[in-house]
């Protein structure tokens, strides 16, 4: 560690309370390149963990937040804001003519989405939610609640009542959970934290009809696969079926604070004045940040370039298992990729951290990729060189 380092790191420690373990201090970037306080360079096969689907400081996303911060900063929500308007008009348009609630996060769009949920199922008595083992939704109370994993809910209790577990691709045991207070079933397309494990199309073709046959709600949380992550703008679209709700945050807001829970209309009126609020979800800068992130993604065509450029990244590092027997799988969907390995997946995403290319893990064995949704071949093709390289680094040397 550079003295520069040692030196933001000791005033972190003073300051910041000790929930993360920081390794580099970033300074700027742009599109799939970092550079840090000691002016190394990364590629960055993170995207500020699914964040910035557009990269780092993409022109028209920087120049719609410049834009608005010039003229209106913060509007709160006593007054009509035209960017949130104008956003929600495009994802309607997106998604088939769902309504939007803005939020500031993923796990305050997951809150409020178990709530609009709660509220429909009111009349009948029905709050509970069924979700996923290895399953993530957030860190608010509510959603490690919800979140089926007990590293996450450690030293929390006692946690809010509402949600029963099942397993993940295993329709048998949502049978098993539902019960006469079962009113949701929210489930992930793909478990990010969870080690990037995808539902299979029967498994959620299997959840969509019990949810009819018991009159209940399929609700998807898409912070992480939404907004092209997977080469549609949503997971679902790439399924056989179309949630009652869905969440959005992460690249949502092109690295501004900003999710949102989309539903069907008759879902969405059941609302009224002061039901839900929040005061900075929708800000004007973040709106204006998310409408430009879905402009260039429909420019620039990155929902066809995320799969052709997933195909070279499971590819590349499928190849690295001819040569490494401790990566034991590679599997994910468009630029959500993870690849298992028999040991730790935090040495290796240290390794290639030295090697020059940032990545992150997804559970004990799982190393996530995530890279910016118009990463080049180019960049790709180095960044795989360099994961090549850090892997004979740590497994030959």
């Amino acid at each position: 560690m550079s003295k520069k380092t040692e030196d933001i790191a000791s005033l972190y420690d003073q300051y910041v309370m000790p929930t993360y373990a920081p390794a580099i201090a970033l300074v700027h970037g742009t599109g799939s390149k970092v550079v840090d306080i000691d002016n190394i360079q990364y590629y960055d096969l993170t995207s500020g963990i699914a964040t910035l689907a557009c990269g780092h400081c993409h022109p028209e996303v920087t120049a719609a937040i410049e834009a608005q911060v010039k003229t209106l900063p913060h509007a709160s929500n006593l007054y009509y804001n035209t960017n949130m308007v104008i956003l929600a008009q495009s994802l309607a348009r997106l998604s088939g003519g769902y309504k939007s609630f803005f939020t500031n996060s993923g796990a305050e769009a997951n809150e409020n989405m178990v709530k609009i949920a709660r509220l429909w199922g009111r009349a009948t008595g029905r709050y509970e939610v069924i979700t996923f083992n290895k399953g993530f939704h957030g860190r608010t109370l509510a959603m490690c609640a919800a979140t089926a994993q007990e590293k996450i809910q450690a030293g929390f209790d006692p946690l809010p009542t509402g949600f029963a577990y099942a397993d993940f691709n295993d329709l048998e045991s949502v049978k098993a959970a539902i019960s006469e207070k079962t009113v949701a079933i929210m489930v992930e397309p793909i478990q990010g934290e969870g080690g990037v494990i995808e539902a299979t199309n029967e498994f959620l073709q299997g959840l969509a009809d019990l949810c009819k046959e018991k009159n209940l709600l399929l609700l998807m949380d898409e912070i992480q696969t939404g907004m092209g992550r997977t080469g549609t703008m949503f997971a679902w679209e790439q399924t056989p079926v179309k949630p009652d709700m869905f969440t959005l945050a992460k690249a949502l807001g092109g690295g501004l604070p900003l999710g949102a829970v989309l539903a069907r209309p008759d879902l969405a009126d059941l609302l009224k004045p002061g039901m839900l609020g929040t005061t900075f979800g929708g800000n004007p800068c973040a709106c204006a940040a998310g409408q430009a992130v879905i402009n260039v993604i429909e420019k620039e065509g990155l929902l066809a370039h995320a799969k052709k450029i997933g195909d070279q990244l499971r590819e590349g590092l499928e190849a690295l298992m001819d040569t490494y027997p401790q990566i034991l799988e590679v599997r994910g969907r468009g630029l959500l990729v993870g690849m298992v390995v028999e040991g730790s997946a935090k040495e290796i995403v240290d390794e290639c951290r030295l090697g020059g290319v940032l990545c992150c893990t997804a559970g004990e064995h799982v190393v996530r990729f995530l890279p910016p949704l118009n990463i080049s071949e180019k960049n790709l093709g180095e960044a795989l060189e360099m994961i090549g390289e850090s892997l004979d680094t740590l497994f030959n040397d």
